[in-house]
């Protein structure tokens, strides 16, 4: 140690030495001396630069404030003397505060859609069962996610779960309900599939289904398939008016013709 303050004291340090004690790079050095933040202030007769134990100190100082998260425009005109270093220091404290609370935000923000992806609907199960009905089960996401987990649509979905509010959901799951006792009230008024009341219906379902994921002609032909198929699907359904199912999947065929759609050879796409 005594022999380095001697060096520094006599003949100055290399840069490759000032690096090591100050706890940076040479490149470091190299540029904090061109854009003439820290320079050496010693140069050889062979033209070797040299660091000084002022030009240490004040390396010292600048890797302190560059620590303490201050650029470096901040840090030269603090090292320079410049009054207010307190005012400075405070000002760079409150954006650093700004800057946590930002990041605490995108954390939980985070969060939610790592949840969402996991998950797919952030209630509680008490709250599904309050948006959704007793009936509902909230083991169906987790169901949901091991037969969908890895499709573009879970993703789409749970990006906008990670979002929505209670609130939201339960105006969903309402308006999913006005619709059903709609069709439940053409079905019973004999509306036939074709028919422009009927394909008003599933057009208005296809636009209601895609606060989900967006939902193509082709895509709503598959799930008009599972609403007939699915006993689940289908009791829920045939709970509502019995053959409410097969007349559902029927409406959303021919809504799916009149646009020049094929419902026997759509796929989910």
């Amino acid at each position: 140690m005594t022999s380095m303050v001697e060096s520094e004291r006599a003949h100055g340090v290399t840069v490759g030495e000032a690096a090591e004690a100050a706890g940076v790079t040479v490149r470091t050095l190299h540029h904090w001396d061109e854009i003439g933040l820290a320079s050496p202030s010693i140069r050889t007769s062979a033209g070797h630069r040299r660091y000084t134990e002022d030009d240490l100190e004040r390396l010292r100082r600048v890797v302190a404030y560059r620590d303490a998260g201050l650029g470096l425009d901040a840090i030269r005109e603090i090292v320079d003397g410049g009054a207010g270093i307190a005012a400075t220091l405070r000002d760079h404290r409150a954006h650093l505060a700004e800057r946590i609370d930002e990041l605490r935000r995108l954390d939980e923000n985070l969060g939610r859609l790592s949840e969402a992806h996991e998950r797919g609907v952030l209630l509680r199960a008490e709250e599904q069962s309050a948006v959704f009905g007793p009936e509902w089960d909230a083991g169906r996401s987790a169901d949901a996610h091991a037969l969908w987990g890895g499709t573009r649509q879970w993703a789409q979905f749970a990006e906008r779960s990670a979002s929505r509010s209670r609130q939201e959901w339960q105006a969903l799951a309402d308006a999913m309900s006005a619709l059903q006792n709609e069709l439940a009230r053409a079905s019973d008024r004999g509306v036939e599939p074709g028919d422009d009341d009927a394909t008003a219906l599933a057009e208005k379902h296809r636009e209601l289904f895609s606060h989900f994921f967006p939902l193509t002609r082709e895509m709503q032909v598959c799930l008009g398939r599972m609403f007939a198929s699915d006993p689940g699907f289908a009791g829920h359904y045939n709970g509502i008016r019995p053959g409410l199912a097969e007349w559902f999947r029927r409406i959303i065929d021919e809504s799916a013709r009149a646009h020049g759609i094929d419902p026997d050879a759509a796929t989910w796409r």
